[in-house]
């Protein structure tokens, strides 16, 4: 009796294991197929980015050859688009550190579908928002003032200048979002190592490093992902924290406020997981992979998004209240602008959409497990981050604490060709690596099935 009760229990454990076996093999086989599999579509959304992101690159080499004159820009508001695109980018690319960093820290199991989508767009948009350092300087080949190097004779680079600041932050910044990055890329590009033919497999064989997934390897990697990921986080928090110093340190009405800083690093993860609920539902749309992004991963965001709208708002209130209160002129002048005057338009639709909407929406358990409202909260989030950027900048300098001085702006189909390339080439750069690599961390997949914490699909 006993011997057949072993009998059926080892057999009962060999058909589990095999069960297992073909989760996993079935696994590797859904998240590596959107490399795999191209359509049509495909190269048409390619071509068409392309041509965008050549007609900003033309539009670009205009403005070099003739001058900064051809964009809106003039005396007082020699801040416009490039420097609030610049702005919305850095907070784009907290995205990742957020979602992926945090999650990571407090070992959130749902995490592991959204963390490769979520860095990707970390590494992306603080590419985009470099490049609008480049643009803002004009002359463009004078590059090397923003570099803070040694500096004995005091004759450049201006350490008092913002942008040197931001051209120190996001270096700095880059550089840790492509290590963290890559680090968990490394088991996933080992795998495809074996999966693919032609001229990639050298290719994937040089970045996998040589790994053979040895405990060892593995414990090494476990280590290394919790030091980059705690640093990544810290980083994060500085690199917008300089960027809202670029306004704060200044007397400029509107901006001198030590609000600033916090209020940046909260509108930035504002925008930034709105961008990765956008990039979720496309993923998962696009390429049907409804059993590994679920309607739990959407609730569980539309959560975090409603905690982070609720922090926005009351950052923004705070900040109006204050200068409400204080009743000096010259603030007075720009915040009556912004509520009342010719920005109350822009204003008031960046509160609905920023505040009003998704508090309203998010607040609905069944709209938080519909991923396409969902995304239409993000569309508007962002949307509404950008009309925030903008009305940051172009009211307090557009008046000055002299009347006489006041001015208006609005750009120039330079600057706007530029910004419709920007989103284009960000999404070229999307585009182009889902070919390269798993929108999806694979070993991260694997690893919850193995450890039993990840409920099966």
């Amino acid at each position: 009796m006993e011997a057949r009760k072993d009998f059926f229990l080892k057999k009962q454990k060999r058909a589990g294991e095999k069960e297992h076996w073909n989760l996993i093999q079935k696994t590797n086989d859904d998240l590596l197929s959107p490399m795999f599999e191209t359509g049509r579509s495909y190269y048409v959304v390619v071509a068409v980015l392309s041509l965008l992101v050549l007609a900003a690159a033309g539009a670009w080499t205009y403005q070099i050859k003739t001058g900064i004159g051809q964009s809106g820009l003039h005396p007082p508001i020699f801040w416009g688009v490039y420097i609030a695109s610049f702005v919305f980018w850095v907070g784009v690319s907290h995205s990742g550190t957020f979602i992926s960093g945090v999650l990571r820290i407090s070992k959130a199991e749902w995490r592991r579908p959204i963390t490769r989508i979520a860095e990707l767009m970390t590494l992306f948009s603080i590419m985009v928002a470099a490049l609008f350092i480049f643009v803002h300087l004009g002359r463009v080949w004078r590059f090397y003032y923003l570099i803070p190097y040694p500096n004995q004779r005091q004759i450049w680079p201006n350490f008092r200048s913002p942008l040197m600041w931001d051209a120190a932050a996001i270096f700095t910044y880059a550089t840790s979002s492509l290590i963290y990055l890559y680090l968990p890329l490394i088991p996933d590009f080992a795998l495809m190592r074996e999966r693919v033919t032609g001229w990639r497999r050298p290719l994937y064989r040089v970045l996998a490093l040589g790994w053979r997934g040895t405990q060892t390897e593995w414990r090494w990697l476990g280590m290394a992902m919790r030091i980059i990921t705690i640093l990544i986080v810290m980083v994060m928090i500085s690199v917008h924290s300089i960027v809202g110093f670029d306004f704060a340190v200044s007397l400029v009405p509107g901006w001198h406020s030590t609000i600033i800083p916090p209020y940046f690093v909260v509108g930035a993860i504002h925008s930034g997981m709105a961008t990765v609920v956008m990039g979720l539902y496309f993923v998962r749309k696009i390429y049907r992979l409804d059993g590994y992004i679920r309607l739990e991963h959407f609730d569980k965001m539309g959560k975090l998004m409603l905690l982070i709208t609720l922090l926005w708002s009351y950052f923004y209130f705070v900040e109006r209240q204050v200068v409400w209160y204080g009743k000096i002129p010259d603030e007075m002048t720009v915040l009556d602008s912004i509520l009342y005057g010719p920005y109350a338009p822009q204003h008031w639709a960046m509160i609905a959409f920023n505040s009003v909407i998704p508090l309203i929406a998010l607040s609905i358990p069944r709209f938080r497990r519909w991923p396409l409202g969902l995304m239409i909260v993000g569309i508007l989030i962002n949307i509404a981050m950008y009309i925030e950027r903008i009305l940051i900048i172009v009211p307090s300098l557009g008046h000055p604490r002299l009347p006489y001085a006041w001015g208006r702006y609005f750009p120039s189909w330079v600057e706007l060709t530029i910004l419709v390339g920007s989103f284009s080439f960000f999404l070229l750069l999307y585009v182009l690596a889902i070919k390269f690599v798993p929108m999806i961390a694979i070993w991260e997949e694997k690893e919850g099935i193995l450890h039993g914490r990840y409920e099966e699909r």
